[in-house]
This record gives structure tokens, sequence and C-alpha cells, in this order.
């Protein structure tokens, strides 16, 4: 019987792997037991983090001794040249903008049948190798095998092909991949220049957005306190309708005082449902810190947490939200906040205010907008 295993790539290592000959896969050190598992003519079928495309099918060979430096990050340890690895043959391998959009296979396997479950995806996606299902192999191995008969580019970010070095740290008694951003992440020169080119306005819209959305919705709505003077476009927050003025008190003062600066809070009675930071000119850091706080504070509080930036600072958000200082917390913060796009969340109002639909939507519709990362294993 074929089994059929998770392999996880970003678009680095996936155009590494296949300048190296395409017959040598790799996985860390920590995963040397569960590689072990996998037999000779089982098949791996490979994914792109980041543009969350699956790319290729892999058909196991065996043990390879091969220990050239196929994957050529800075960094030489082991840990990041993928040590235990696999001879592999290529069944078949799609350029990055010719897979199978993750996004396509919602409802269809086990470890997405819903829109919540893009908050991790069960935590399947999070190491690699992974046995998937029997149903879920042979679909996606079936959908890959399609796609490289009827070939169609999807439109792709370059930037979330690029790889982010992630690190082994151990936490809590378990080992944990996080990232460090280097000292020029804090604001990197081009980043200052395409900052520079983005209206001051931008935060104040899309505070605006939200708030205006979550009330025709039938939400109650908060705005951060600091920002309760402010307006867009004529219309003020506090005109704003099921706009409040005091949050229910059922936290300590230290939660509340971290709630009530949160830049946008979508509330059903007296429950906070979703809780948006905005980061348009800002450090990503400062909004995240706000969520991390609230975690800290709260660990077993249900709230969908969303960082929305310009499109342009989505590897920055993934660089900081995978940082350890958040990745060790009981709820690793990429695991309960998602990342909306500018760009994503405006295309989607307008929509929205086209169709007059907003007070029929579930506040679930953002988890098909919003990305959450992990540090990728390949």
């Amino acid at each position: 019987m074929v089994n059929y295993w998770l392999d996880l790539f970003t678009g680095t290592t996936w155009d590494e792997f296949r300048n190296a000959g395409a017959n040598v896969s790799g996985f860390r050190e920590s995963r040397k037991n569960t590689v072990a598992k996998i037999a000779k003519g089982d098949i791996l079928l490979c994914y792109i983090t980041g543009i969350m495309h699956w790319v290729g099918a892999l058909e196991v060979i065996g043990p390879s001794n091969d220990v050239r430096k196929i994957w050529q990050d800075s960094d030489t340890s082991e840990s990041l040249q993928f040590s235990i690895r696999l001879e592999v043959k290529p069944i078949i391998m799609l350029d990055p903008e010719f897979g199978v959009q993750m996004k396509d296979l919602e409802g269809k396997i086990s470890f997405y049948m819903e829109p919540s479950d893009r908050r991790g995806f069960k935590g399947f996606l999070r190491a690699s190798p992974t046995k998937l299902k029997e149903d879920d192999g042979k679909l996606i191995y079936e959908l890959i095998r399609e796609a490289e008969n009827n070939p169609i580019a999807k439109k792709i970010d370059p930037s979330k092909l690029k790889r982010i070095p992630s690190y082994m740290i151990k936490s809590g008694g378990e080992k944990k991949a996080v990232t460090v951003p280097d000292a020029e992440d804090e604001m990197p020169s081009n980043e200052c220049k395409i900052i520079k080119n983005i209206d001051y306005t931008d935060h104040t819209r899309i505070q605006y957005y939200l708030l205006d959305l979550g009330s025709k919705m039938g939400l109650n709505v908060w705005v951060a306190k600091n920002d309760r003077s402010k307006s867009f476009k004529n219309n003020s927050f506090e005109s704003i309708p099921r706009m409040i003025n005091e949050l229910p008190t059922q936290f300590n003062e230290a939660t509340q005082k971290t709630i009530e600066l949160i830049d946008v809070l979508w509330l059903k009675g007296n429950s906070i449902i979703a809780a948006f930071e905005i980061e348009s000119t800002t450090s990503i850091y400062s909004g995240l810190l706000r969520m991390s706080d609230l975690i800290a504070l709260q660990p077993n509080l249900e709230i969908n947490l969303y960082l929305v930036a310009p499109e342009q600072r989505s590897d920055k958000v993934k660089k900081e939200i995978l940082r350890p200082t958040f990745e060790c917390l009981a709820k690793p913060l990429s695991t309960v906040c998602g990342y909306i796009s500018f760009h994503e969340l405006e295309d989607k109002v307008s929509k929205i205010q086209d169709l007059g639909i907003a007070s029929y939507l579930n506040p679930s519709f953002l988890d098909e907008l919003a990305e959450y990362f992990n540090a990728a294993e390949d």
C-alpha cells in the first residue's frame, strides 16, 4: 500500500531542490523517527508555504547518503541543511505559479473542512514529513496531476517565495521553529521608501472600514481610546452606529488596559469576537506585542486576532510573528493571529458593499482572507 506524506518547501528551497537534480529530499534531524517510517514507493506531496500551493509528487526510492549542501542558506547548521535525507524520483514537478491552490481544497480534505481551519490547518502544516490520510493524499495527488495536464498560471506574490531562515529552540519540553529578524529588519531602507509613499491616513481608513463593516454586520464595535476623535471622509468614528463607549468589565485591570488600546474590536453582546491591529507606518512589532500581552494575560480567551497591514509588509509580518517571544507562548501567536493585507480587506469590503450583504455575514468569513504563518520545515 502506498502512503502519502507532506513535504514542505519554501519557494527558495523548491528551486534549490530542483537545481540540485530533484533526487534528494531532506528533513530536520528532529524528524528522524518519522522519516524512518517512510517506505520505498511512498509518495511525498510537495507544498510551498507562503503562496500555499501544492507543486509536486516524488516517489521515494530509499534512504540517501547524499551530503551535498543543497540548500544554500548562509547558516550552515545541520538543522538548516536537512541532514535526514531520502533518495526520490520526481513524478510531477510544477513551477510555483502552476501549483494547486490550497484554497481550492476547502471542504475536500480532512485538515481544511471549513474556513476556520486556515488557522494552521489543524496543525498539519507545521512540520514535515507528516503522513496524510489516504483519501487526502489521493485527492491532492490527482489534483497536482490535473494541474500538470492542464496548466493554468496563478498570480503569486514573489516576496512570498523567499525563504525566511528559521531556528530550532526548545520550549516547554518541545522543539519549535522560530525566526529572528535581523537588526535592519526593524525598518529596512527599501521598506522606508515604500512606507513613505503610503498616505498617513491609511491607518484611519482601514480602521473606519473595519468599524463600519462590523456595525453593518449587527455587531457592537470599539475603537482604541486614543483614536475615538478621529474621522474618515467627514465620518467621525464616534458617530458610527453601534459604537460602544465602554467595554464589558469582565477582565482584570491589566487585561482591560491592553484591550482598550487595540485598534478595532468587534463584539457580540459582552463577548469580544474579533480584534484587529492595523500597522501601516508603525513597527509591526507594536501591534503584535499587544496581541501577545492579551494572550499572556488571558490564555483561555477565545478571540479571533488579526493583524492588518500593507501587502508589501507581509514578509515583515511573518518574521515578527514567528519571533521566539511570540512562538513560545502557551498559544503560539502564529496559530491564533492571522494576517490580512490592506488590498484583500478593501477588495472584500467593496464587494460586500456592492452586494449589500453585510447584515448576512458571519465574522468567520475573515478566515477566508487571513493568512497564518509558520516557520517552514523544508
